[in-house]
């Protein structure tokens, strides 16, 4: 029997710069070879999460919204990994995804995919999947582990992610 995904409660985000140090917190969770799915209504926050998530890496910048080149990668400006930050909005499947060869660089990267949900699944059985939502004037972030990386971390990394988000 397959275990399912990790989870933590939904964290409320009240504005964009405290989207921004979301992004920043989940940096020092990732490590090179992580695959972050990202899903949210256009204006979400998705873009603004992986801003914070360069700055946490410490990656060249800026990081902007790679929507109609599809995919950048950021060099680490730090020693750790680089980040890949792809968007499949204006991609219509799986092998679209695959096109990219995304694969090719996880290993050593850091790999976030804006609205990649039904798409890039296949490209890692360990990804973390961050799906947000409008909430109110803010935004409710849930968090959901799939595979071995992330089979610890609802109880743990995931609650660590929310402390003291409300008061950035």
């Amino acid at each position: 029997m397959t275990a399912g995904p990790a989870t933590a409660a939904p964290i409320t985000v009240p504005t964009a710069a405290a989207m921004h140090a979301l992004g920043r917190r989940l940096a020092s969770l990732l490590r090179a070879g992580d695959l972050v799915i990202l899903s949210g209504a256009l204006g979400a926050g998705k873009t603004t999460l992986v801003q914070g998530i360069g700055e946490g890496l410490g990656v060249r910048g800026p990081v902007t919204s790679p929507t109609f080149v599809i995919a950048r990668v950021h060099p680490s400006l730090a020693g750790g990994p680089d980040l890949v930050h792809a968007d499949a909005y204006r991609l219509a499947s799986p092998a679209e995804v695959d096109d990219l060869d995304l694969d090719e660089s996880m290993a050593s990267s850091v790999t976030v995919i804006e609205w990649g949900g039904g798409l890039a699944e296949g490209l890692a059985a360990d990804r973390l999947e961050v799906a947000i939502a409008l909430a109110g004037e803010g935004r409710s972030v849930r968090f959901a582990g799939h595979g071995g990386r992330w089979a610890g971390a609802g109880d743990s990394a995931f609650t660590a992610l929310s402390g003291g988000v409300e008061g950035l």
